[in-house]
């Protein structure tokens, strides 16, 4: 590309317009900064992954959002059309309101948008499938996925929520044999999924023993529904606020879904992660999913849903340099190990 004698003399008093501005003395130690091995990514690259037996075009994924309220089909439509553009997967929010009813089946029906060849999950609530498993009601769960035409279910584990909300249902059975029940129930594939605590290591060492599709970290960090509960119930706050910092972040969540694969062996069935909760930039996403020992992408809800509300243009140019960002990090940044 040529450049003109004004448009470099311009540049040039910009740069020294800006030289003091621009002095940093703050290094972010997780990387390697090599710019000697590789080009600037081409603008057609991708980075490949699958997600069962559908393929993304990307390691990033659109984290599961809400259903069912005013502006909720519109939000969804808006990312499921940015998730085809960018060839990345998503997962829906709750489900938990078109089980029965119909109503609002149209804020969840984004296969349309979205395209047969990107995955999208439905999801439901553990305390839910508890309660169609007792009532002998799972037919429900798979009519609902295939009416949806997904690829799969997130079942999101929320005791803390379900106990602060004023709404909220009773867990009767540890969640994990909820989960092994319906597995053994239904032929559909299952990603598990908390909600803005995270895991420790002994219920990700459970869940790896299963043959999930994957395990969704919602680490502590981003969006935490325990806290969100207590927003809207100010009369216990005080009392349970205790609470919302208890939990893991997505790094402590790393190490310890690392701890467990070198210590199981053939144990571990499960072998793809979505790494979520707290995950504020490319950079965070990129150190994280090289970090992990099995293959896996990462996740955002927040942020996809801020630009969303904006329309569509600030969302897919968010998403843009989502992807710019990651594939720079993937040419000039080595994670320190």
């Amino acid at each position: 590309m040529s450049t003109s004698r004004d448009e470099i003399e311009e540049r040039k008093k910009h740069h020294l317009d800006l030289a003091f501005d621009a002095q940093s003395n703050t290094i972010d130690n997780r990387f390697y900064y090599e710019p000697m091995l590789s080009g600037h990514p081409s603008l057609t690259e991708t980075w490949p992954i699958s997600v069962g037996n559908k393929a993304m075009q990307f390691p990033l994924w659109i984290s599961s959002m809400t259903g069912g309220a005013a502006q909720a089909g519109k939000i969804n439509k808006l990312l499921a059309q940015t998730a085809k553009k960018f060839g990345i997967g998503m997962g829906l929010g709750s489900c938990r309101i078109i089980l029965k009813d119909d109503t609002f089946f149209e804020d969840f029906n984004l296969r349309p948008f979205l395209g047969e060849e990107l995955p999208l999950f439905a999801n439901l609530g553990i305390a839910q499938i508890e309660n169609l498993l007792e009532n002998g009601e799972a037919k429900l769960i798979k009519k609902m996925v295939d009416k949806l035409d997904a690829d799969g279910l997130f079942v999101h584990v929320n005791p803390l929520q379900e106990w602060l909300q004023p709404e909220g249902d009773f867990i009767q059975y540890p969640p994990i044999q909820t989960i092994e029940k319906l597995m053994n129930e239904l032929d559909i594939p299952i990603i598990v999924k908390e909600v803005g605590q995270g895991f420790g290591k002994e219920s990700m060492r459970a869940l790896l023993k299963l043959p999930l599709m994957g395990i969704d970290f919602a680490s502590n960090g981003g969006t935490n529904f325990s806290k969100l509960e207590l927003l809207r119930n100010p009369v216990i706050a005080d009392h349970f606020k205790f609470l919302i910092p208890i939990g893991h972040t997505a790094d402590e969540m790393v190490n310890f879904l690392n701890e467990c694969v070198e210590e199981m062996g053939n144990e571990r069935k499960c072998n793809f992660a979505i790494i979520s909760g707290g995950i504020q930039s490319f950079l965070d996403g990129y150190y994280l999913i090289q970090k992990s020992k099995i293959p896996a992408i990462y996740g955002q809800g927040s942020s996809f849903l801020k630009y969303a509300q904006l329309g569509q243009e600030a969302l897919d140019t968010f998403t843009k340099h989502q992807i710019e960002g990651l594939l720079l990090a993937k040419s000039f940044l080595k994670v320190k190990q």
